[in-house]
C-alpha cells in the first residue's frame, strides 16, 4: 500500500485552502450585505428572486438613484485610476503583478455600489477580484513569515481558486466557482487544481449562505426538461452562438477602449442618465440583468414579445456603453439576461409546433447558450445555470448540447478576435 507523504509544502497548501475559503467567503458575505444596504438606501427595496427590480419606487426615483450613483462612482474611479494607484486585474495578478490592498477594496466596493444604485453591469467581478487579492497577499505573508514557500504554480492556483471562490460565495454556486478557476483562469484540469478550488469554493459558499441562504437565484416554474426540447436546442443554440459572439466582441471592444482619464467624470454619469431614463418605463434595465432574466423566465405568452425584444437590445447596448464610459464590472449576468430574452422570443415561434414546451425552459436554453458563448467556457456556463436555478438532472442533456453547439458556432465568428 502506497504511503501518502504530507510534506510541509502540502500541509501549507491545505491550510491555505481552508483559510482562504473562510476569508474569501467572508468577503463575499460582506459584499452581499453592502449591496443590500445600497439598494435599500438608494432604491428602497430588498432584492430577491421574487422581487429582482425596484418596482416600488417612481421612475424619477430610479433615474435619480442611478445618476447620483454614476456621478459618485465616476469620481472614485477617476481618483484611484489617475491620482493614486490603478487597480490590477486578476489576469495580471496571476502573472505576479501586485494587487494593491486598499485600492482593490475601494475599486471592488465601487463596483457593488454602482450596481446597487442601478448601474447596468454585472457585479460578479467584484468578489472575484477581492478573492484574488486576498490570496495574493496571503502568499506574500507566507513568504514574509518564512513558512514553507509554495511553488509559483501553487501560488497561482490559490489566487485563481480564491477568485472562483469569491463567485461561489456570492451566487452560492461552488461547482461554478471551481470551473471558473480551472476552465477560464488556469485552463488546467487535474486532481490538484480541482481539489483546491472546489474545497475553497464550498467553504466560501457556506460562508455566503449565512446571508443569502440556499434558495435559487432565479425562480423557474419547472425544473424538469422533456426530450421534446432537443429540436428547439438545435435551432436556438446556434442563434445564441452568433448573437453571443457579437456581444462578446462588443464588450471586449468597450474594455479595450474604456475611459480611464478625467473624461469619465462626464461620460459615466451620461451613461447612468441613459440607464435611468430607460428605467423610468422599464425598471428591468437596472442592475446586473437579474430582473430582465427573471422577466423572461416568468413569461407565459405573447404579451411581452415587444418588451423582451426591447429589453434585450437595451440591456446589451447600455451595458456596453457603461463599460466603455469607465465602469468596472462583469458580463456574466448581463449575458444570461440577454440569452434568456432571446430564448423566449425563439420559443414563442417553436411552441406553435410543440405546444408542450415551457417558455421558461426555452429561456434557460438561451441563457446557457449565450453565457457559454460570451465567456467561451461551456462547462462553467452549464453548471452555473443548473446551480443558480436549482435545475434537475434532466437539464444536463439539453443544456449540455446547447453549450456545445453555441460555442462551436461562435468560433466561426470569433476567429479574427
Amino acid at each position: 500500500m502506497k504511503k501518502i507523504l504530507l510534506t510541509k509544502e502540502k500541509l501549507t497548501l491545505i491550510i491555505s485552502t481552508l483559510f482562504l475559503g473562510v476569508a474569501v467567503g467572508l468577503s463575499s458575505l460582506l459584499l452581499s450585505l453592502f449591496l443590500d444596504l445600497i439598494e435599500r438606501l438608494f432604491l428602497n427595496f430588498k432584492e430577491s428572486a421574487a422581487v429582482p427590480a425596484a418596482l416600488g419606487v417612481s421612475g424619477i426615483h430610479r433615474l435619480l438613484s442611478v445618476v447620483v450613483g454614476g456621478m459618485i462612482a465616476a469620481i472614485i474611479w477617476w481618483i484611484i485610476r489617475t491620482k493614486v494607484r490603478p487597480p490590477v486585474t486578476i489576469a495580471n495578478g496571476l502573472k505576479g503583478k501586485e494587487m494593491p490592498f486598499y485600492q482593490t477594496i475601494i475599486h471592488v466596493a465601487t463596483q457593488i455600489f454602482y450596481v446597487g444604485t442601478g448601474g447596468s453591469i454585472g457585479r460578479e467581478l467584484a468578489p472575484r477580484e477581492i478573492g484574488a487579492m486576498i490570496a495574493q497577499h496571503w502568499n506574500r505573508l507566507l513568504k514574509r513569515w518564512h513558512l514553507a514557500e509554495l511553488s509559483t504554480a501553487d501560488q497561482r492556483l490559490l489566487i485563481a481558486a480564491a477568485a472562483g471562490a469569491g463567485f461561489a460565495g456570492i451566487y452560492i454556486a461552488p461547482i461554478t466557482g471551481m470551473l471558473f478557476c480551472v476552465e477560464i483562469l488556469l485552463k488546467k484540469i487535474d486532481l490538484r487544481t480541482i481539489s483546491v478550488s472546489l474545497t475553497m469554493s464550498v467553504i466560501a459558499m457556506l460562508m455566503g449562505s449565512l446571508v443569502k441562504g440556499f434558495g435559487p437565484y432565479y425562480q423557474v416554474p419547472t425544473t424538469n426538461f422533456p426530450l421534446l426540447i432537443l429540436p428547439f436546442v438545435l435551432v436556438a443554440a446556434p442563434l445564441c452562438g452568433i448573437i453571443g459572439a457579437y456581444f462578446r466582441k462588443s464588450f471586449k471592444w468597450a474594455e479595450a477602449r474604456q475611459t480611464k482619464d478625467r473624461q469619465i467624470l462626464w461620460q459615466l454619469p451620461l451613461a447612468a442618465a441613459l440607464t435611468g431614463a430607460i428605467s423610468i418605463f422599464f425598471p428591468q434595465i437596472m442592475g446586473n440583468g437579474r430582473a430582465l432574466a427573471q422577466l423572461a423566465f416568468d413569461t407565459t405568452g405573447t404579451k411581452l414579445v415587444a418588451v423582451l425584444l426591447f429589453g434585450a437590445l437595451a440591456k446589451a447596448i447600455v451595458t456596453v456603453i457603461t463599460i466603455r464610459t469607465g465602469a468596472a464590472g462583469g458580463t456574466l449576468t448581463p449575458s444570461i439576461s440577454l440569452g434568456a430574452a432571446i430564448g423566449v422570443l425563439s420559443g414563442l415561434l417553436f411552441i406553435n409546433i410543440v405546444p408542450q414546451l415551457s417558455l421558461a425552459q426555452c429561456a434557460l436554453i438561451g441563457a446557457c447558450s449565450l453565457l457559454a458563448t460570451t465567456q467561451q467556457a461551456p462547462l462553467m456556463a452549464l453548471f452555473m445555470i443548473i446551480e443558480i436555478s436549482h435545475l434537475s438532472y434532466s437539464a444536463f442533456l439539453p443544456l449540455g448540447l446547447s453549450v456545445i453547439l453555441a460555442v462551436m458556432v461562435s468560433q466561426l465568428f470569433l476567429k479574427k478576435q
